[in-house]
């Protein structure tokens, strides 16, 4: 059976309605989370990868000197060894500038061990170990000179060698950080926006209102019946 064109017309109103529906209110968790997800995969494509060397030095106690005390001092030299007269020292051998040296140079104790780890870094790995043995051999030469009154040396432990792997993410890991990071700000934006106003049925008060508005109002009922009965 062919529909009529009054069918036609309201399936093409119904249709056009589909249409204009406004997204779900959902949309921006996974919009964000997509977003996130491309922004870190292109920052680990983009970004070149970074090399990480790691020296250790130990503090070693003389034979009157109590092992505590080289614990305090390793803290100590942990502290002093990214200070600017170590990095002038290592600054010849790593052979870059002081500055840059700086960047690229860290250092970190252990409360329970007298050991000393001195990490460089660098988008060339040789450079990397390089920068690291450099500030470990300024750190050992420059405490070793106050080593008669402290009563204690730092000696090389291990030496940094060229890492074979980058030490920073993959475009993987990026992509994968950056997809949470995305899903996490999504979810945040749907809990801190405002609340959508509940849209009315379509139809709910057109024909009440007609049905109301046909009515005849309670003094007019009342005149036409006096009317009525005097007549």
């Amino acid at each position: 059976m062919a529909d009529t064109p009054d069918q036609k017309k309201s399936d093409h109103r119904s249709e056009r309605k589909r249409r204009l529906l406004p997204p779900p209110a959902w949309w921006p968790l996974p919009a964000c989370a997509l977003l996130g997800l491309a922004a870190g995969g292109a920052y680990g494509v983009l970004k070149a990868p970074e090399y990480a060397a790691t020296s250790y030095v130990v503090a070693v106690p003389n034979e009157t000197t109590e092992p505590a005390t080289a614990l305090g001092f390793a803290q100590a030299y942990g502290r002093i060894a990214t200070s600017s007269s170590t990095l002038a020292y290592a600054q010849p051998r790593a052979g870059i500038s002081a500055q840059r040296l700086r960047t690229q140079v860290r250092a970190e104790t252990s409360p329970d061990s007298p050991m000393i780890a001195i990490t460089g870094t660098s988008k060339s790995p040789s450079e990397a170990a390089d920068v690291a043995n450099a500030v470990a051999d300024a750190l050992s030469l420059s405490s070793n000179q106050a080593a008669k009154n402290t009563g204690v040396q730092l000696l090389l432990f291990n030496q940094a060698v060229a890492p074979s792997d980058p030490a920073s993410p993959s475009a993987a890991i990026s992509g994968a950080v950056g997809l949470c990071a995305g899903g996490l700000l999504g979810g945040l934006w749907l809990l801190a926006r405002p609340a959508r106003p509940a849209r009315r049925k379509q139809g709910t008060d057109g024909p009440a209102v007609e049905e109301y508005a046909s009515l005849p109002a309670q003094g007019e009922h009342t005149e036409t019946k006096e009317k009525e009965s005097v007549r």
